[in-house]
């Protein structure tokens, strides 16, 4: 068997990337830098691992590139579009990047894997597709009610989700899978920052405590990734989720998890929105980007909760619990 992964290097497409090498499947990863390279390069299996007769080859590359990608993915059985730019509340000037990533790269990649005859392709989208749920658990048959974007992430992870139904509606072998709020070794997102942030001990000030998570650890959500490609249906979407949280709560464990005291205040929205003109003092210190306004319309009271119960019924995907995760993440024992 032969996989092509695309962001191979990336927080999850790596630990994607190692799981088909853990299978036996060789592997082609494509990389868009240097830095990239080298961290696929770390993945190679042992020679005398259980993965030794699987080959892993890095190419460089861009998801935006069709025609280079046609000739990388000649071959491949599977297709792995993993990559992808996540950030919320970045600067304008950053926007062209994400739309040519998470948009523009999955029609090359889609159509590339399609024009190719990959006999699976899976597409990594998100949970945020289904926008705000409103407190609501949601699940695969959702539908969002409008397109009021919370967040340019947003709206470019939803254009691309409708790009790659379109895809599997038009015939091709597509399964989409949309996982929640990944965390876990090696992230560098928001809120792996505000983990880190509550392991440290330095979670002091509570921001957007309410906001509603799907929690997924990384090694679930690649697990299932892969699951999808040997057991999803085509043209069927699979949530890749874990516990609902609220934010607060999840840092608050964390905190108690590392012996560190809780954060005790909180700062309100309407602060927040008094200093959005000093964004690029505030956001890196609290965790998130530049453009407050974007941040606080992604973040207030907004939930992102759905529900994994399709994955795990037809997959045999099993998320771990929260607070295992958490354990797992901070290398703590369970308390007993």
């Amino acid at each position: 068997m032969r996989a092509f992964v695309t962001g191979g290097g990336g927080f999850l497409g790596a630990v994607v990337t190692r799981r088909l090498l853990e299978r036996g499947v060789s592997v082609v990863a494509l990389a868009r830098s240097d830095g990239a390279a080298r961290r696929i390069a770390a993945l190679e299996p042992e020679a005398d691992s259980a993965a030794a007769a699987a080959t892993l080859v890095t190419v460089r590359g861009d998801v935006a590139d069709a025609a280079g990608l046609r000739a990388a993915i000649e071959g491949a059985d599977t297709v792995f579009h993993v990559a992808g730019v996540y950030r919320i509340g970045m600067k304008a000037a950053e926007r062209p990047a994400m739309f040519r990533a998470n948009v523009d790269g999955t029609r090359a990649v889609l159509a590339a894997a399609a024009a190719a005859g990959a006999a699976r392709i899976v597409y990594v989208s998100t949970v945020g597709v289904f926008g705000n749920t409103e407190g609501r658990v949601v699940d695969e048959t959702y539908e969002r009610p409008d397109r009021a974007f919370v967040s340019y992430y947003d709206e470019t992870k939803f254009l691309a989700h409708q790009i790659a139904q379109d895809r599997a509606d038009a015939g091709a072998p597509v399964v989409i899978v949309q996982p929640g709020a990944i965390y876990g070794p090696g992230d560098d997102s928001e809120l792996g920052a505000q983990i880190e942030q509550a392991r440290l001990g330095k979670y002091r000030l509570r921001m957007f405590p309410g906001l509603g998570v799907t929690m997924s650890y990384i090694d679930d959500v690649a697990e299932g990734v892969v699951l999808a490609a040997e057991k999803g249906r085509p043209a069927e979407a699979y949530v890749l989720g874990g516990e609902v949280a609220r934010l607060g709560d999840v840092l608050d464990r964390v905190a108690d998890l590392a012996g560190h005291r809780r954060a005790r205040v909180t700062l309100p929205t309407a602060v927040i929105r008094a200093v959005i003109p000093l964004g690029t003092v505030i956001g890196p210190l609290a965790g998130v980007g530049p453009d407050l306004r974007e941040a606080v319309r992604a973040s207030d009271g907004v939930t992102y909760w759905a529900s994994s119960e399709k994955a795990k019924r037809e997959l045999g995907y099993a998320p771990r619990a929260l607070d295992e995760g958490l354990r797992d993440l901070l290398g703590t024992a369970p308390p007993g």
